[in-house]
């Protein structure tokens, strides 16, 4: 009788602890780009990409522009060429098609390397002041809203406006 009564205390003793381990799970969830592009080394940033990207911008108009010429004036007086000087003037213009591309090509990497260059702090700096948030706040599970298909915004506390906080932001 002893062993029964033991063995059922001791289920009674789980079942509670597996209660009270429930109740205090805790998730959350953030808009992580809201907090991301709050930050002012956001803006900083955003700035120093677009500047980047209308340099290549207006490096790319020129080689168009330059392209665009030669292409006019080789229509023009293609009829007075011979056959070696028309060859060699379309072959030129090949080449410059192909730089033309290459160069697009190029851009379209450094813009992406750029981009990743002057977000990457500033998204690490905000995935740190989640993280210390959640452990703060003892949360198990923090989700980002742009990712989830449902979240129920009474048992989910939304960790945005003290992540902002803790960043300094408003």
């Amino acid at each position: 009788m002893k062993k029964v009564f033991g063995i059922i205390l001791f289920a009674a003793m789980m079942l509670s602890a597996q209660e009270a381990a429930a109740q205090s799970f805790k998730t959350g969830h953030i808009n992580r780009d809201d907090v991301i592009m709050a930050m002012p080394d956001y803006d900083t940033a955003m700035k120093q990409y677009n500047a980047f990207g209308q340099e290549l911008t207006n490096a790319l108009e020129l080689m168009q522009v330059e392209y665009n010429n030669k292409l006019d004036q080789f229509v023009k007086e293609s009829k007075n060429y011979t056959e070696l000087v028309k060859a060699n003037k379309e072959q030129e213009l090949g080449d410059m098609q192909n730089r033309i591309n290459n160069f697009q090509q190029q851009a379209q990497v450094q813009l992406q390397e750029k981009q990743a260059e002057l977000l990457n702090p500033i998204i690490e700096k905000a995935g740190a002041a989640i993280t210390q948030v959640a452990k703060d706040g003892g949360f198990i599970y923090v989700y980002d809203v742009r990712t989830l298909v449902y979240f129920d915004p009474v048992k989910s506390t939304d960790l945005t406006p003290l992540v902002k906080t803790k960043l300094g932001l408003k």
